[in-house]
């Protein structure tokens, strides 16, 4: 930012497969003001032909003058540091978001820490050298809590198998460069339109079959407490716009002091010497983290039941016996799929009009059908950043506008 009046420059790394396409069009918006002066988008997607789900409104938000897309590779150091070259008649960007990191369940511990933590680590080390006034990290809910009570920043919970171990390193990793003005964000299940990433964009579809078949909607789960925590996708960009304001009127010391957690070990001792740029497993690890989930409370109960009401059907659970015969059976996962998907592709052809591509799929693998508990406490975000929820609740008005939106660009079934 050359003066006071001028807006920032922005680079938005990664995530174009969940949720930077929404941040995006949050601070270049179609209609209205953008907050930005030049905001640059990268990531090892093409947009222009697509090679991964874009949505409708996000080739609008590269259309515009202010927003530049960039298709690298984040793995390699020397384009790391190209990106944060500006454009020409440009100054340096100010703030970073890092939606970077692999989100598929099935990839390797070698790939995890390739494509998570040494792009984000590469990033952090070079905003830090180019003085970047803001770092916001946006960590996904790879862990598990326990289901009483909400959590806070000060509770430390497990990471959820290889990818949450190594999701939470990454945090360690960027907690470890001096003078990172690093903030975290460790969110819940996000949704929202064209996000066809995730548990909540899984469950309204599967939900949607359950609707037009007239039968209940069944967990493997007993209806326990079972905490899955909500965000829609409009505040997680607002909560990153509104934590990036605040670093770079702080600085790292002062937010540290103000927000500062301790990210704690969750790894194997004998990984620090293997894996470059880990910090002692003894390394005293401080950065600013913010929980940040709406105020719904959600459970695996309260969504099922917000879907399926929606849907003109009921969410209900399999008796003792079935839920045991499910749990252990590999082969139960493409049981359960079978009604889900004939469903669903039932639904695309018989749409009017038809329905001759869709990013959704009503398909859910074993990880998706497995329990993840997370309850997570938004206060402190609401207390120490000022931040206000435009979307406090999980509801059918949320689900209607996500509905819409795909049936409008044509990716959701018209019956």
């Amino acid at each position: 930012m050359a003066d006071g009046s001028s807006k920032p420059n922005v680079l938005i790394c990664g995530g174009v497969n969940t949720y930077s396409r929404a941040l995006a069009a949050f601070l270049v918006p179609l209609e209205g003001e953008p907050l930005v002066s030049h905001l640059r988008i990268v990531d090892k997607y093409s947009v222009a032909p697509a090679t991964t789900y874009l949505g409708a409104e996000f080739p609008k938000v590269l259309a515009k003058p202010e927003v530049d897309y960039k298709q690298a590779n984040l793995t390699v150091p020397s384009i790391v540091q190209s990106i944060f070259n500006p454009p020409e008649g440009q100054g340096p960007y100010d703030y970073v978001f890092d939606l970077t990191g692999e989100v598929r369940h099935d990839r390797t511990e070698m790939i995890l820490i390739n494509t998570t933590c040494n792009v984000a680590r590469m990033l952090g080390q070079e905003a830090a050298k180019r003085k970047v006034k803001a770092y916001v990290r946006v960590t996904l809910p790879f862990y598990e809590t326990t289901s009483k009570g909400t959590h806070d920043e000060k509770d430390d919970p497990k990471p959820d198998g290889t990818i949450g171990t190594w999701w939470h390193e990454t945090l360690r990793m960027l907690a470890a460069i001096e003078d990172l003005n690093l903030v975290i964000l460790r969110v819940g299940f996000v949704y929202g339109p064209y996000v066809e990433f995730g548990d909540i964009t899984s469950a309204i579809t599967v939900g949607s079959v359950y609707g037009y078949l007239k039968k209940p909607m069944k967990s493997v789960w007993s209806p326990g407490k079972n905490p899955t925590n909500t965000l829609h996708v409009e505040d997680l960009a607002g909560a990153a716009w509104a934590s990036a304001t605040w670093m770079a009127s702080l600085g790292r010391k002062e937010a540290d002091s103000l927000a500062g957690e301790s990210i704690i070990f969750h790894n194997e001792k004998s990984k620090v010497s293997h894996v470059e740029g880990m910090p002692p497993h003894d390394s005293k690890l401080v950065a600013p983290l913010f929980n940040l989930v709406d105020d719904s409370n959600s459970t695996l109960l309260s969504v099922g039941q917000t879907v399926t009401s929606f849907f003109g059907t009921t969410f209900d659970f399999f008796n003792l016996g079935e839920r045991t015969m499910y749990k252990f059976m590999d082969d139960a996962v493409e049981d359960i799929n079978e009604h889900h998907v004939g469903g669903w592709t039932q639904m695309i052809q018989n749409s009017n009009p038809p329905i001759p591509n869709t990013p959704l799929s009503a398909y859910m693998d074993k990880y998706a059908l497995e329990k993840h508990i997370v309850a997570l406490s938004n206060t402190k975000i609401k207390e120490v950043i000022g931040y206000k929820l435009k979307r406090p609740q999980f509801n059918h008005d949320g689900i209607k506008d996500i509905v819409d939106k795909w049936k409008e660009e044509g990716s959701w079934p018209i019956l």
